[in-house]
């Protein structure tokens, strides 16, 4: 995906904002502990995807995203007030699994270290 350097500029802020009002400022208590990590900005602008970790087990992701996309109105009008931009995006927001692939990843390096290892 080739991004801009304006798109790049977007998604530091949206990441940035988002992340203050949702720590700080949502009340949902399925939204403790819930991260900003990333943001991807369409080129138009129009559309965001905001990816999220959460210290919650993976039974819990359902309802994090749910109280998101619910939050996703005041989070666009309260984006709206803070930021300059001539279109807010529309959010989609999506769990982050970065961290639990790289934990598999070092899971399976592991293991062949262990195999020829004990192979020698």
């Amino acid at each position: 995906m080739i991004t801009s350097r304006r798109q790049k500029r977007v998604a530091d802020l949206l990441m940035e904002e988002l992340g203050a009002l949702i720590a700080l400022e949502l009340e949902d208590p399925r939204l403790q502990f819930v991260n900003v990590t990333a943001v991807e900005v369409s080129s138009d602008l129009r559309h965001a995807r905001v990816y999220v970790t959460h210290l919650g087990t993976p039974e819990e992701e359902p309802g994090v995203l749910e109280a998101l996309q619910h939050a996703s109105g005041y989070l666009r009008r309260e984006l709206a007030r803070r930021v300059i931009l001539r279109h807010v995006p529309e959010l989609s927001f999506h769990i982050d699994d970065t961290l639990e692939r790289a934990r598999r990843i070092d899971q399976l390096i592991e293991r062949l270290h262990a195999d020829e290892t004990g192979s020698s």
